[in-house]
């Protein structure tokens, strides 16, 4: 009896679960159908909740309880004779028969329950989700969205072509007009557009496109031609109507223009050309790191992701892979171009692609470095769009490591080709103090003993400089750097000390201009450089004080930043990366000392003053001695000069309450080339007020409206001058520019 009734509970359950699913079913189907249109998957997702909930109120899964489904298998199975009801019920609460009869009926309900299903149409909602499939893809294939759109298009945006006379004619002439107008936009096959068709002379479409004209009036007339930029394309008669083609490549705008048979000229408003620039793809490589380092003995495989999209159709994508063998003037170069483990299909606007790089396959060996990127293409004629990616390294160390030292006997001292410079040692142990978590203990420590061993090979490289031709020099402490800078001291004291005793002798001296003694120091050396006079000139490599390139004061400094870089060495071999930091940075310091000192004697030596006057030296005459002075005067040319000359003249024709006269017009038409010129970046922004100065060129309209318009947008069209600063005692505040602002835009 407790099974039959697990039995009933079971397949009440799975009767909900159904009924769930076939709702779903409908949702999914015209949620698909909707997105295969429109491509759009909030609009998609609005659809299927939607959906979703009409089907479950309908269909009401929460009502199947186990008394329906009693009901349903006592209708379905005649062996359960009506009695499943019975096992609904308490046992307390029944009498014996009853009991009997559930005993009876018990075996075959078991035996008989899998015979039947619960009583729900998914097949019928299978069906239907594979025909609104069906149709939704056949409309993704053949653009179905597009015509619909182009359809509305052409029956809700008609606009006639409305054109004025530019020559008024006194007579009550009625001039001809547009009967029928079409404008036919031929999208580049390769973005699978097709065509558009539409009365609505506005364009806007993908670079490369041809557009078609067609007018067809309801009089004769001499002709018809398109005015764009300052240029003039006559259209050609045919089968009755006017016709004319061209090919978009910038944006701007255009109007027409036509000549009746009394030779008056008639002029439409403008339109504009909106261009869109076809854009190169887009890839993005996933699950790589832009260098990656591989030991000998590792498993040299790289293995990446790329997605590239674009917006019209992909063409192909591959891989240049670039292998650099040798070091110094050996090194070769050898390229290929790797193909990924999917092809594209052309024309598809998305595709994800797999690669595995085996460093093996490309026969590298340790030392060599792998360069490689993405490059994809797109369907764009006659020229492709091609992108790449940014550049990923692929190092095999090599096992041969450099030993700085000189054989006693070699003549050439075979230093390595490469040293880290300072700051690059103070990035690379920053990186490694950050990374420490992320490190073994042993490869932690393995790394700072690297450091601390380009530390000793910097260090080694500058003490060159200073003399030393051994790797395992002394480097002078503290004291030694105190005394020798005492030294210096006790040198300047002692000769200051002579002057003193002489000057004591000779009163006058600090009045006196001494040409005997001044430049002794140049003429006459001391009595040790007299006897041997190529003693200076000696480069003495047995003294370290006097092996060196430099003048003491730069010497001294590099001893100190020598000193430095040992105790930044001593931290790094103790695996103390973070206590040999300050170390360095005083090493960098005083390398960048050095370097802005002999900066400031190359500049010295290259100035030569002129020679000094010595009859004219300390007289104190100041007659001939005269300030320069060069005043001029520098004119900023005004780009929009006839837009603010305009401006003053619409306010003059407001307040007058009159028409353009002869001469406004020339001033319309040089402000009108001074607005195109900002319309070809934004045509749709300035249209309107160049369509406004070309009917104020007809110099029969004196409407006030057309006239604060023109000026309103003139005021917005003149970009705001630069910041001129200047002293003023006049009182400012926000609220009152901001006062007069809005009376000069919209002042009545």
């Amino acid at each position: 009896m407790i099974n039959a009734k697990n039995i009933l509970v079971k397949f009440t359950k799975n009767w909900q679960l159904l009924v769930w699913l076939d709702a779903f079913l409908y949702a999914l189907a015209l949620g698909a159908f909707v997105y295969l249109l429109s491509l759009n998957w909030l609009l998609a997702f609005v659809f299927f909740l939607i959906t979703f909930l009409i089907s479950s109120f309908l269909k009401k899964p929460w009502e199947i309880t186990l008394q329906k489904t009693s009901k349903y298998i006592d209708e379905q199975l005649e062996e359960v004779e009506y009695s499943s009801s019975l096992f609904l019920k308490d046992n307390q609460h029944i009498t014996s028969i009853a009991k009997l009869q559930q005993a009876k009926v018990e075996q075959k309900l078991i035996k008989q329950i899998n015979s039947i299903s619960p009583p729900t149409k998914l097949k019928q909602a299978g069906v239907f989700m594979l025909l609104f499939l069906l149709f939704g893809f056949l409309g993704y294939t053949f653009n179905i969205k597009d015509y619909f759109i182009n359809s509305a298009t052409k029956n809700n945006t008609v606009e006639n072509i409305n054109f004025n006379s530019v020559n008024p004619v006194a007579t009550k002439y009625l001039p001809p007009k547009v009967m029928e107008q079409s404008l036919r936009i031929a999208y580049p096959l390769y973005t699978r557009l097709g065509v558009k068709k539409t009365s609505n002379m506005s364009i806007k479409a993908v670079e490369g496109s041809k557009i078609y004209w067609s007018l067809q009036f309801d009089k004769k007339i001499k002709s018809v031609s398109i005015e764009s930029m300052g240029n003039s394309y006559e259209m050609k008669l045919k089968n009755g109507a006017y016709q004319g083609s061209s090919l978009l490549k910038n944006s701007g705008f255009y109007s027409f223009k036509f000549l009746d048979t009394l030779n008056n000229t008639y002029t439409s408003k403008l339109y504009t050309i909106d261009v869109t620039q076809d854009k190169e793809p887009k890839i993005d490589i996933t699950s790589l790191e832009k260098r990656s380092v591989f030991e000998f003995s590792d498993k040299k495989i790289l293995n990446f992701t790329s997605i590239v999209t674009d917006d019209y159709g992909l063409n192909e994508a591959y891989i240049i892979a670039t292998v650099s063998k040798g070091t110094g003037e050996s090194v070769k170069f050898r390229e290929e171009k790797l193909s990924f483990n999917k092809s594209i299909s052309k024309g598809e606007k998305s595709v994800k692609l797999d690669k595995q790089i085996n460093l093996d396959n490309l026969k590298m060996e340790p030392g060599d470095e792998l360069y490689f990127y993405v490059e994809a293409s797109d369907l764009k004629t006659p020229q492709k769009n091609v992108a790449r990616s940014d550049t990923y390294f692929a190092v095999i160390k090599d096992t041969v490591s450099d030993q700085f030292a000189v054989e006693a006997t070699m003549g050439v001292n075979r230093m390595p080709d490469y040293f880290r410079s300072q700051r690059q040692l103070i990035i690379d142990t920053k990186k490694l103090i950050k990374n420490k978590k992320n490190l073994t203990k042993y490869e932690f420590e393995f790394k700072s003993n690297e450091l601390g061993f380009e530390q000793k090979a910097l260090r080694i490289k500058y003490a060159t400089f200073m003399g030393e031709e051994n790797e395992n020099m002394d480097i002078v402490d503290e004291e030694n750097l105190e005394a020798l800078e005492n030294d210096h001291e006790d040198e300047h004291d002692h000769d200051d000390h002579n002057h003193d005793e002489e000057d004591a002798k000779n009163p006058i001296k600090d009045f006196m201009h001494d040409h005997d003694h001044e430049n002794e120091h140049n003429l006459v050396g001391n009595k040790k450089k007299e006897e041997d006079p190529v003693e200076k000139f000696k480069h003495n490599h047995s003294d370290p004080e006097e092996a060196t390139l430099f003048e003491e004061s730069l010497k001294v400094k590099l001893l100190k930043a020598l000193q430095q870089m040992w105790d930044a060495e001593l931290q790094l071999r103790l695996y103390k990366p973070k206590a040999s930091l300050p170390y360095q940075y005083k090493a960098l310091k005083y390398l960048q000392e050095i370097k802005n000192s002999a900066r400031i004697y190359v500049h010295r030596i290259g100035f030569d003053p002129p020679p000094i006057k010595e009859e004219k030296r300390l007289t104190g005459e100041l007659d001939d001695i005269k300030n320069f002075s060069k005043q001029e005067e520098l004119v900023d040319e005004d780009k929009y000069k006839f837009m603010k000359l305009a401006l003053i003249r619409l306010e003059t024709l407001i307040q007058q309450k009159e028409k353009p006269i002869e001469t406004d017009k020339t001033l319309f038409e040089e402000a009108g080339n001074e607005l195109a010129i900002l319309a070809i970046e934004n045509p749709g922004k300035y249209l309107v007020i160049l369509q406004n100065l070309k009917e104020l060129m007809l110099l029969e309209n004196k409407d006030v409206k057309l006239l604060k318009s023109t000026r309103k947008g003139l005021l917005e069209a003149i970009p705001n001058s630069k910041p001129n600063p200047n002293k003023t005692r006049r009182f400012k505040d926000g609220l009152k520019d901001l006062v007069i602002k809005e009376l000069q835009v919209n002042g009545r």
